[in-house]
């Protein structure tokens, strides 16, 4: 149990820099081009920016970075290496050479490392690679299909649409999505439709189903892709490269986010973006999950929807921007900080009567410029650690948790984080100085000076009750 009192605090005025070049001034507020978008703090999880990120839509080939992670996951626990070579099946050799696909092509009588096919999907997005390594890494198109699905529920991507089917009786994904239930859904590892697999779609999924993520969906997975492994913006950042060079089959990778600088669109260069993945289908449009950096502050953003290759990233380009400029880490309250109202906790048994408290650690965030003075804090101490009267019992040893410090909101914006993050809003709270236990003297002189005090009071009392 703890007890609670609410105390208002305001924060110090801070001097905004903008982290874009950027000539004008910020929007008040934010207006998307398209109809879905999110935008998101890169360490924090906090969501800076959403519009109908709830919706599971088609992602095309955002799929890709569940299969990165994945894949990531595999390398970093040892089950393989980047040396690895990996075998191609006949079907997956004719399918890479299909040109209307995003692909490098592939031969089953070659042999192709973990390394080179990972670079062809994070720069190229190739299908057929992404399908080898899925069924190198898992055995079957479809065993890697469960794993995503499962590593979705693991990263807080929300509820699968099959489950949320389940609830209401409903089995056709795309009716499902358009119901809005559910939050992802993967039924292959490229995010092509399975209708142009050929019938070699992956078990346990339908022939003509299709994969969902909802923007926030997308976003939780980026989120944790770029800070579980960060070494997935060495290969995302890469501009261009050759796959297989020196032989007949070397194609020249040119990186589909056209937001890395050195690509094909240069007036969308932008030396702060070093990711992430783009994706299109016909259902899906032009989507595009990015990340910028900037003074050591990250954003990941999501934008589904739009209706051209150039659009996707002039609407990233909008909204980074914006964040850039209108959100900034500040430290709301400081480290070692005196709380007001609880400055002490009173002490029994002590050599002194009451012991000094105060937060252990700042706490920073991520916030909009106009919410300098939106935030308060409220001291809850640990009742467990007090005695009926409310008093700490000496001994105390400086350093000790008696309670915690935890930070709210109370702006016009909601503030809201991606699932599991934002609990860096508490830090402890612990005593400052020692105290001593005090002796068997002191303690009985109290205790006789506690009972005269006490029998004092009471005759006091029963004389006036005379009266």
């Amino acid at each position: 149990m703890f007890k609670k009192v609410n105390v208002w605090m305001l924060i110090m005025m801070f001097s905004f820099v903008s982290v874009f070049t950027y000539t004008g001034t910020a929007e008040a507020s934010f207006q998307p081009g398209v109809d879905t978008v999110i935008l998101v703090d890169g360490d924090s999880g906090k969501i800076l920016y959403e519009q109908n990120a709830e919706q599971a839509l088609p992602p095309a080939s955002m799929t890709k970075m569940m299969s990165e992670y994945l894949i990531l996951e595999a390398v970093n626990k040892g089950d393989i290496a980047w040396n690895d070579t990996v075998p191609v099946s006949d079907h997956l050799a004719e399918l890479s050479h299909d040109r209307g696909l995003s692909n490098v092509p592939m031969r089953t009588d070659e042999e192709y490392t973990v390394e080179e096919l990972y670079e062809s999907i994070a720069i190229y997005s190739a299908n057929a690679a992404t399908m080898a390594l899925a069924e190198y890494i898992s055995g079957s198109e479809g065993a890697f299909v469960e794993e995503m699905n499962e590593k979705g529920k693991e990263l807080g991507m929300g509820e699968t649409l099959r489950e949320a089917g389940q609830e209401y009786g409903l089995d056709n994904l795309e009716e499902i999505a358009a119901e809005g239930f559910g939050d992802y859904q993967f039924v292959n590892t490229t995010g092509l439709p399975n209708r142009l697999l050929n019938g070699m779609h992956p078990d346990g999924t339908g022939s003509d189903e299709d994969n969902y993520m909802s923007a926030k969906a997308a976003a939780t997975l980026a989120y944790h892709l770029v800070n579980d492994y960060p070494e997935v913006l060495d290969v995302a950042s890469i501009p261009e490269k050759v796959f297989r060079e020196g032989t007949d089959d070397a194609v020249n990778m040119q990186n589909w986010n056209w937001m890395i600088e050195g690509t094909q669109l240069s007036d969308l260069d932008n030396q702060y973006v070093d990711g992430l993945k783009t994706g299109h289908t016909n259902a899906a449009g032009f989507t595009f999950t990015g990340t910028a950096e900037r003074d050591g502050q990250r954003l990941v953003s999501v934008v589904m929807g739009a209706d051209s290759e150039v659009h996707r990233f002039q609407e990233t380009e909008r909204l980074m921007e914006w964040g850039f400029n209108n959100f900034s880490m500040q430290e709301i309250f400081p480290g070692d900080m005196t709380l007001d109202g609880y400055e002490t906790v009173p002490v029994a048994k002590g050599q002194e009567d009451e012991v000094a408290i105060a937060s252990t650690d700042s706490v920073s965030m991520v916030i909009h410029e106009d919410d300098e003075e939106a935030y308060t804090y409220s001291v809850e101490l640990d009742e467990s650690m007090l005695n009926e009267d409310g008093e700490l019992e000496a001994p105390i040893e400086e350093g000790t948790v008696v309670g915690r410090m935890a930070v709210e909101y109370n702006g016009e914006n909601e503030a809201a984080f991606l699932p599991g993050e934002g609990n860096q809003l508490a830090v402890d709270v612990v005593t400052t100085e020692n105290v001593e236990r005090a002796g068997w003297f002191s303690l009985m002189a109290r205790g006789i000076g506690d009972f005269f005090s006490g029998l004092w009071t009471s005759v006091a009392d029963t004389v006036r009750g005379w009266f």
